[in-house]
């Protein structure tokens, strides 16, 4: 009778092996991930899909034994982050909170945000309400999570523990500590949008495509993170397998540019495709400078300007304009003093950025700003801009 007890305390009912652990360890760590991706971000916190009722429901179930989280209180404290981004407001920004405090300390800023109750009941309307959640899911938080740390040793022993202690700490580290910290504070960034957001790598397989969070935070609605051919977003791969099994309905996705044959002159149509795709444009337009700055680095060199300042400044181009501290544009006027090409460049992304920044304007005055910008574009002499014009007039 003790050597079966001991056997089981040393093996659980599976005997399983190192290997087999670390397998099992591995699928359950991503099925949280995914549950946290597919259902609590993308369906519930932005509705960009709709869930079967057996698919969302397992997850909800599998978020209760495997975190303890609550679906209104997850969806809540997410919707204000968008709501309040980088502001004193935001629950965990590494902006305003410094990354040290969101990486280690994430899960708690969570927690305490989940308890506040102005901003479960503002923000999280919408989310499941029925018995289940009242009776069960909301009510006893913490039965999930002991649930599963009895499964795990009744699976595995002792080892068991270790088992549940991993998929305990996962969310915290991965969802709170690095997509909450690490992506708002570095990383590469496909779009300039309003916040600091970043995504991390172009492979979102670890995290369920939410290292994409850049691409996420432009365009918060879209059921599909990634945005360029070589991102891989497998929260997506997921979403459409589902909905090949008629198991998920995908309601948003973001636009995708439309590309057709070069106008002569920026039309109406050109005009409202400029706005509706007015992130990627100005993507494209961060390519162009890019290149300028490319058809300047003989100039600057021989300014004797230095490199560390170079590389500063050459950051700060790429930046939003309206972004830019005083100290900063004063070190743009400085690299403006040796380059009218690149200071032509920074002045006509202004220029641009107010076709979709001046709402009073008709959209007469608007396309009538639009084809003055072109045909300035196109007399500057500066190729890299001339041939972003071009590219602009093919918008439709």
């Amino acid at each position: 009778m003790l050597d079966t007890l001991l056997s089981f305390l040393a093996n659980g009912l599976t005997h399983a092996s190192g290997w087999q652990v670390f397998a099992f360890t591995a699928i359950a760590t991503h099925i949280t991930i995914c549950a946290v991706t597919i259902y609590l971000h993308r369906c519930q916190a932005h509705r960009a899909l709709e869930l079967h009722p057996i698919v969302s429901h397992f997850f909800r179930m599998w978020l209760w034994l495997s975190t303890g989280m609550v679906t209104k209180e997850w969806a809540a404290v997410h919707r204000k982050h968008h709501a309040k981004c980088e502001t004193e407001e935001d629950p965990h920004s590494p902006q305003t909170r410094g990354l040290k405090k969101v990486f280690f300390e994430g899960a708690e800023l969570y927690r305490v945000e989940a308890r506040n109750a102005e901003t479960v009941e503002k923000y999280g309307h919408g989310t499941p309400d029925d018995w289940i959640e009242r009776n069960l899911y909301s009510k006893y938080t913490t039965l999930g999570i002991s649930l599963m740390m009895v499964i795990n040793i009744a699976l595995f022993g002792f080892l068991g523990l270790t088992v549940w202690a991993v998929e305990m700490v996962w969310i915290p580290l991965t969802a709170a500590g690095i997509i909450n910290g690490i992506g708002h504070f570095w990383g590469y960034r496909n779009y300039d949008c309003n916040d600091a957001a970043t995504n991390l790598i172009p492979i979102g397989i670890l995290i369920g495509g939410e290292e994409m969070h850049n691409n996420h935070h432009t365009f918060a609605t879209s059921a599909k993170f990634s945005s360029k051919w070589y991102e891989l977003d497998i929260g997506w791969v997921y979403i459409r397998i589902l909905s090949a099994f008629r198991l998920a309905k995908v309601k948003k996705v973001a636009p995708a540019p439309k590309i057709g044959p070069t106008k002569h002159i920026p039309d109406l149509e050109t005009l409202q495709a400029v706005v509706a795709n007015r992130y990627d444009v100005m993507a494209q337009y961060a390519k162009s400078v890019r290149r300028a700055w490319s058809e300047e680095v003989s100039t600057l060199s021989q300014a004797k300007l230095g490199s560390s300042y170079l590389r500063t400044v050459r950051k700060l181009m790429q930046r939003e304009p309206a972004k830019l501290e005083d100290a900063q544009r004063a070190e743009l006027d400085r690299l403006f003093a040796h380059s009218t090409r690149l200071r032509e460049m920074h002045k006509m992304r202004i220029e641009l950025g107010t076709i979709w920044a001046r709402s009073t304007a008709s959209s007469e005055q608007l396309l009538a700003h639009l084809q003055d910008w072109c045909a300035r574009a196109e007399a500057s002499g500066i190729r890299s801009l001339q041939e972003f014009s071009k590219g602009l007039r093919r918008y439709c």
